[in-house]
């Protein structure tokens, strides 16, 4: 006779196994992740012209601003539309990430409100949009090679660890803020200004080449300085000079970042049903 199963409700459970359940719930991540870049592209021009159109008219804008009325220089030989463009694509892939982690509880509050799942799930799942938005906005710095007969050299093969460097320097405070932003809602207008202030303090336009020396260290405390500098190093080849002090610097204070982000949401986690 076949045994009836028994469920076991002990304190503290979901608490040890809480690693573990991230990936029991793979598919859930995958769902959800799913759901947003539908929403975003589906039955919709805008969404996949918006990758197009937002990246394209910064860097016309930031070449003929930094390139031709300031004349900063360039990386090597580079075409400067090439320096503004292969620096803003980490730039969108970090601000979209960052915004879609901030504010994915929010928008995830009837399920978060009704059914048991880690958390965790949620913010990582919303930055799976600003890859595809990567992907869709890349097309233009292919043409742009072709366009400037630039040929990359062995270091795009690298190219993905810094995709993943862009991703884990927005997930840090994304995770952060979308815990704090579950308690207190005017929270959602701090992004916003981030992504704003940070555009121009970021060497999107310019190359971080022209920071003087003896600020550059300072300067690379803002980790995305790390992640563009990479960036133009695996896209560029050796017309880009990488930082290394400065590119440590940015990789420490990710992790320190990631580590005070994921503390935070775990601290918070527990009230996230009562509070939505």
């Amino acid at each position: 006779m076949n045994q009836p199963n028994i469920l076991i409700i002990e304190p503290g459970l979901a608490e040890r196994h809480y690693w573990r359940d991230l990936w029991r719930y793979r598919e859930l991540f995958l769902v959800l992740a799913w759901r947003d870049v539908s929403v975003r592209y589906k039955q919709t021009i805008i969404g996949l012209a918006w990758a197009l159109i937002q990246p394209l008219l910064t860097m016309i804008v930031f070449t003929i601003v930094f390139g031709k009325l300031a004349k900063l220089p360039t990386e090597g030989a580079a075409p400067y539309a090439l320096l503004v463009y292969s620096g803003f694509l980490p730039w969108q892939l970090f601000s979209t990430a960052l915004t879609g982690a901030s504010g994915s509880l929010i928008g995830n509050a009837n399920l978060i409100s009704k059914v048991y799942f880690p958390r965790l799930i949620v913010p990582c799942a919303a930055v799976v949009v600003a890859f595809v938005d990567f992907l869709v906005s890349f097309a233009i710095l292919v043409f742009l090679m072709l366009w400037y007969q630039f040929i990359p050299g062995w270091h795009i093969v690298t190219l993905p660890f810094f995709v993943a460097m862009a991703f884990l320097a927005s997930l840090g405070p994304g995770l952060w803020i979308t815990a704090l932003n579950v308690k207190y809602r005017d929270f959602r207008y701090i992004i916003p200004f981030i992504v704003q202030f940070g555009l121009y303090v970021s060497p999107v336009g310019f190359s971080s080449a022209v920071v003087p020396q003896e600020w550059r260290l300072l300067y690379s405390l803002n980790p995305v300085v790390g992640v563009i500098d990479g960036f133009r190093w695996a896209i560029l080849g050796g017309e880009s000079n990488l930082y290394l002090p400065g590119f440590a610097l940015s990789w420490a204070v990710i992790a320190f970042f990631l580590w005070l982000g994921i503390q935070q949401f775990r601290k918070l986690e527990k009230s996230f049903a009562d509070l939505i």
